[in-house]
């Protein structure tokens, strides 16, 4: 099984890491926050010398806040990603926006990793592009703070959710090897439906497209940590959880995991060769 992007396939016989690059001032994590384009293409290629397997990079902090136009987030992510296409890795651009998205990809982008559940028209860049798509799940407009939902079984309510989307997509035009999906954890979920996303993730992963997990240093990570959401630790202090987390997805089946640390990277890759009962 691969995960087809704009000019290769990437090959999913072993867990792959997606090396974060925010070209920010404001993202989650203190340690991931590039601030220009130059730090970032520094920033990255390091990641890429340490051995991630790609790079994803954006310009827009998912966490809440107002919005930003898209020539801002086009005039910071489309020189990142300039910078970083001849890293030898393949780059994702992280936005939400199809216009930025048509412009990162015209930069080299071999993928757009888009937080916001999708739409028809991005759909149809993607299908006219033959890039790689990320699907994650969310249930209302990104950058907006809004209280977890009820959804009784959230497992079985993400295999409809991503089931709806997925088919809408191909009809479209988009290829299912063309996309991974998302189950977006901490975007309208709590804790515990986290927790169970997690345990659960091989159900996820049966529905046919790659499986992508976003689960470094979260919020989860930190109010399980703590003992509540409420004191839940920050970013920085996250780490170590992050690797567990990162750890048992793994070998519950996840395909691609998008991480900040080099710690996760070792963790992907001795639980992937734990996996896989070969070394990696």
């Amino acid at each position: 099984m691969g995960w087809k992007l704009t000019d290769t396939e990437l090959d999913l016989s072993r867990p792959l890491a997606a090396g974060i690059v925010n070209v920010t001032t404001d993202s989650m994590f203190e340690g991931s926050r590039s601030g220009t384009p130059k730090q970032a293409a520094a920033d990255g290629t390091a990641l890429a010398e340490a051995g991630f397997d790609m790079l994803d990079v954006g310009a827009v902090a998912a966490r809440s806040g107002p919005p930003v136009p898209a020539e801002n987030e086009a005039a910071a992510l489309v020189p990142a990603i300039e910078g970083l296409v001849g890293t030898g890795v393949p780059v994702s651009a992280d936005t939400f926006s199809v216009e930025v998205a048509r412009r990162a990809l015209a930069a080299g982008a071999a993928a757009v990793n888009d937080i916001s559940g999708g739409s028809e028209e991005m759909f149809e860049l993607v299908a006219e592009s033959g890039c790689g798509y990320v699907l994650m799940h969310v249930e209302g407009p990104p950058r907006v703070a809004r209280d977890p939902r009820g959804y009784g079984d959230v497992v079985e309510h993400l295999k409809d959710w991503f089931g709806g989307r997925v088919e809408r997509a191909v009809a479209l035009g988009v290829g299912e090897e063309q996309i991974a999906i998302d189950p977006g954890l901490d975007f309208d979920l709590s804790t515990e439906q986290d927790l169970e996303i997690l345990r659960r993730l091989g159900e996820l992963r049966e529905l046919g497209p790659a499986l992508y997990v976003s689960l470094s240093r979260k919020d989860f990570i930190g109010a399980v940590l703590a003992g509540s959401w409420e004191r839940r630790l920050p970013a920085a202090e996250r780490e170590w959880g992050t690797v567990a987390a990162v750890a048992l997805a793994v070998c519950a089946g996840a395909d691609i995991l998008r991480i900040h640390d080099r710690s996760s990277l070792q963790a992907i890759r001795v639980a992937g060769a734990i996996r896989a009962g070969v070394p990696a």
